[in-house]
């Protein structure tokens, strides 16, 4: 018999895709939340999904975090559960530190995880050179330099469990990442410190789950064992983790 998980009161959710993604691959979570009673909205980020005609070498992670700040501010929403995958981790932290007031939980998804400082974090000055030189060279065979493409060897080190018809649904929607969402750094200040923390780890997202475990970490988590897009690969596990970690 299937154990169905409810909040103790009914929240508005906010879903903030990763890298290359858009609204649309919370396809299979947005129902399962809203059946619980749950308002759920999935953003796409400017560039991104729908929102592709509009990408610009300009955007940037402050164009990211006006996407979200809007979403809530003309959806009227409030006690906000914000979940950020991936990249957006960094979006939503951001988001959380401009209107905590607004923020009841933020769920990293399998996603950067801010450190407790208050300088400039998150940006391309983090990453190994030889990594982001990778980046690069790809943004510059994509031909123009400011746009990442999802490439066969990420897909097959973080995604070997989409297959299939999953397969063939993600990679016909998937759209080349403006290179400042990576390259853009964050700040936060105290404000992000009073918002709640929660943290869902994927055993395939390509992180290190074991290390990960011995981080102080300041909020409740799970890991699901999937890849790094649980919400195409094990939705109901997702919602469930959401659910638990939150209600």
């Amino acid at each position: 018999m299937n154990t169905v998980l409810t909040h103790s009161n009914m929240a508005d959710i906010v879903l903030v895709p990763g890298a290359w993604l858009g609204g649309w691959v919370w396809k299979k979570v947005v129902p399962l939340l809203e059946t619980k009673g749950n308002e759920t909205q999935a953003v796409t980020l400017t560039g991104m999904g729908e929102r592709v005609h509009l990408a610009s070498r300009e955007y940037g992670i402050e164009t990211a975090v006006k996407d979200v700040m809007n979403l809530i501010e003309y959806n009227d929403l409030d006690d906000v559960i914000l979940v950020g995958h991936s990249f957006a981790g960094k979006v939503v932290a951001s988001v959380a530190d401009c209107i905590a007031d607004r923020v009841n939980t933020l769920v990293f998804l399998d996603a950067f995880r801010p450190k407790k400082i208050r300088t400039p974090q998150g940006g391309a000055d983090e990453w190994p050179k030889n990594d982001w030189e990778e980046v690069m060279e790809e943004c510059r065979k994509n031909g123009d330099g400011w746009k990442y493409p999802l490439t066969k060897e990420i897909l097959e080190h973080i995604g070997q469990d989409v297959l299939g018809k999953d397969r063939e649904w993600m990679l016909s929607k998937i759209t080349p990442l403006p290179i400042r969402l990576f390259q853009d750094s964050i700040t936060l200040s105290v404000n992000y410190d009073s918002v709640k923390k929660a943290y869902i780890f994927c055993t395939g997202g390509g992180d290190g789950i074991e290390e990960i475990k011995r981080e102080k970490l300041d909020g409740p988590s799970k890991i699901i064992e999937s890849g790094h897009w649980p919400m195409i690969t094990k939705p109901s596990e997702l919602v469930e983790a959401i659910i638990s970690l939150t209600g």
